[in-house]
């Protein structure tokens, strides 16, 4: 798997907010395969982190979160895509 590829799924696996529905649509890894993932790919002490932070987090899941939580945006989605037009 290529460096670009294990960044990308390491940085969805730490936002808040993507479920890991989203990383098993695009990289086709279930949330056990995420887990086995993070074992492999971090220091001991950051993976441990890691799972403490996800376990239990609602958002991490399609069926458990909120029907009024809508698509993440990032605060930096404006700079990335060099959008000019500002919400009215």
């Amino acid at each position: 798997m290529e460096p670009e590829i294990q960044d990308r799924i390491i940085q969805m696996a730490w936002e808040d907010r993507t479920p890991f529905e989203a990383i098993e649509s695009q990289f086709g890894l279930k949330e056990k395969d995420v887990i086995a993932f993070m074992r492999k790919h971090m220091k001991r002490k950051s993976f441990e982190m890691w799972r403490k932070r996800m376990k239990g987090r609602t958002t991490k899941h399609l069926k458990l979160r909120d029907t009024d939580m809508s698509k993440f945006k990032c605060t930096l989605q404006r700079s990335i895509t060099h959008n000019k037009i500002s919400k009215r």
